[in-house]
This record gives structure tokens, C-alpha cells and sequence, in this order.
């Protein structure tokens, strides 16, 4: 199948390298020129603008775009889009909010164009080996994009999960327990470090991924990164992400569903992005007064 693709960055490049190792034809698009010759140099057609692209496809076209959430996104929706045409298929497999996916696909179903919104989960791996794929959107945009998910996915990896926004909605339920589980071995493993014994982590994770009930890739992940360096002592502890976390705990809020340890989760992300606190300050603060608790005094020049 002769495919569209937009956005060849560290997901994006892998998935459009796994599509034309599969036997399709890739027409890229990507702002950074080192990023199209390198998919070029593997056998994909380039093309110089974002509204060029359709017109390199026959009907029923395919573009599929990895791009970042929000401007980016509903560019490629304007610019590629409007380039569509009654059958065509435009698919996002990027984090974007599901809300704004189920506009996109309002937007475009006027023309006859079908919007589909992929949760693509599975990391860098999973972009070249195969992904876990969930798709939201209409039955016919599925039918034309089938040959493609069939590609990206591994074997059983891929489900229509719903109608439009149903793809994002899930990958972002998905990304919620993600950062729950990451605090968690997080959590586990400082416990494990600080108590009264010189435990091996790398060797606790290995013998956990060995039959216990808490077995997993992101442990795996982890014990890996432990016999690289037992310490981490290279690694800051700051977290990135976090937007998808909060579209999670948001909409739980939205549907009255309790959900203490993602919520907690994000917060914690966002706690280990500052070295210190203003609120602890705050708080240290009024326990000296009322109290005569010690506070650690911070010598300024």
C-alpha cells in the first residue's frame, strides 16, 4: 500500500522505517530535512511541504501522522486534510486529548473523510518490532487503514476500540496506569535501597520477572537499567511527561471515578521536577512558630 506519512521523529521514523521493511510504499514528510533523508536512504518518496502530500496518493489515500499534541496536530489536520477527499483516510497515532480527536473526525467526516485516532503504545521497541495499536473511528476508515495497522502492530496487537476519540481515550486510561506502575516500582525499589539490607536490585528485578505476580516489561526495563548503574547515579531524579497522566485523573474527575494512585502518580512527577518546595517551606515556617521546631536555614551570601 502506498502511504502517506508525517512526522519522523523517535517513534515516527521507526514506524515509517517498519512500514516500508513490510512492503509499502512511504510518501514522508518530516520539517527536519536530516530526518526525511534518512528514511529516504531506506527507500521512502520525500516530499518538500505538508500540502504536497495528498496529492501523491491515489484514492482511497492513507496519511498517518505522528506528530506532538495540539498545533501540530491540527495543522497537519488543516493543511493535509484539506487535501482529502470523499474515502480518504487521515490517522493520528500521536498522544493527542480524545476530545480533540472526536472534533477532528466531525471536521473531516464533512468532506467524507475519515479521522482515525490510534493509540500507539509499545515505545521504541514496540515502533520497530511491532506496536500495540487502539483505534477509534468509523468502520470504513478501519476497512482502508487495516493493511497498515496490520503492519505496525504485532501479531493480535491491534483492536477498533470504538468510535471517534475511543483510540486516544484509551491510550490515555493506558498511559494513567503506566505512571502508576512506574511509581510504584519506583517506590518499591528506594524502599528496597534505603532498608537494612545490601540487596542486588538488578537481581531482585530479574528473580520478580522470573514467575512473581508483579512480572513485567517495565520491570525488566528496570533491571536492566540497574546493571548498567546499580545506583542510577547518571540519571537525575526528574520525570518527564505528565499531560496525558492529567487528561487521565481529569476525566476521571469528569466521570466520578475515584483514581487515588494515578492521581498520586502525577503529582509525584511533578514533585520531582523541583529541588525544593515553597509549600514545605510554608509549612516548616508555622512549625517553628508554634512549636519551636528546628528548620534547616539556607546561608545566603
Amino acid at each position: 500500500m502506498r502511504v502517506g506519512f508525517v512526522g519522523l521523529g523517535r517513534m515516527g521514523g521507526r514506524m515509517a522505517a517498519r512500514l516500508l521493511s513490510q512492503g509499502h510504499e512511504v510518501v514522508a514528510y518530516d520539517q527536519f530535512a536530516q530526518a526525511t533523508s534518512e528514511i529516504a536512504r531506506l527507500g521512502a518518496e520525500n516530499v518538500e511541504s505538508l500540502g504536497a502530500l495528498a496529492g501523491t496518493l491515489e484514492p482511497p489515500r492513507l496519511v498517518w501522522m505522528m506528530v506532538p499534541a495540539g498545533e501540530p496536530v491540527r495543522e497537519v489536520v488543516e493543511t493535509v486534510g484539506g487535501g482529502l477527499s470523499q474515502g480518504d483516510v487521515l490517522v493520528d497515532g500521536g498522544n493527542s486529548f480524545y476530545k480533540n480527536s472526536v472534533e477532528h473526525a466531525r471536521c473531516l467526516d464533512e468532506r467524507g473523510v475519515a479521522f482515525l485516532d490510534v493509540g500507539t503504545s509499545g515505545g521504541l521497541e514496540g515502533a520497530s518490532r511491532g506496536a500495540s495499536l487502539t483505534v477509534g473511528g468509523s468502520p470504513e476508515g478501519v476497512i482502508v487503514a487495516a493493511p497498515v495497522l496490520d503492519s505496525l502492530a504485532r501479531e493480535d496487537g491491534w483492536a477498533h476500540v470504538g468510535p471517534s476519540g475511543a483510540g486516544h481515550f484509551v491510550k490515555m486510561v493506558h498511559n494513567g496506569v503506566e505512571y502508576a506502575l512506574e511509581q510504584a516500582y519506583g517506590e518499591g525499589f528506594e524502599l528496597l535501597r534505603m532498608g537494612p539490607y545490601d540487596v542486588d536490585l538488578a537481581e531482585v528485578a530479574s528473580v520478580w520477572n522470573n514467575g512473581s505476580v508483579i512480572r513485567s516489561w517495565l520491570l525488566e526495563l528496570a533491571a536492566d537499567s540497574f546493571l548498567e548503574d546499580p545506583e542510577l547515579a547518571r540519571i537525575a531524579g526528574r520525570v518527564g511527561g505528565g499531560e496525558t497522566g492529567q487528561w487521565a485523573v481529569e476525566s476521571a474527575m469528569e466521570f466520578s471515578v475515584p483514581v487515588p494512585v494515578m492521581a498520586l502518580a502525577l503529582l509525584a512527577r511533578y514533585r520531582s521536577r523541583q529541588s525544593d518546595t515553597f509549600a514545605g517551606k510554608v509549612a516548616a515556617a508555622v512549625r517553628n512558630r508554634f512549636g519551636g521546631h528546628e528548620i534547616v536555614r539556607i546561608e545566603q551570601d
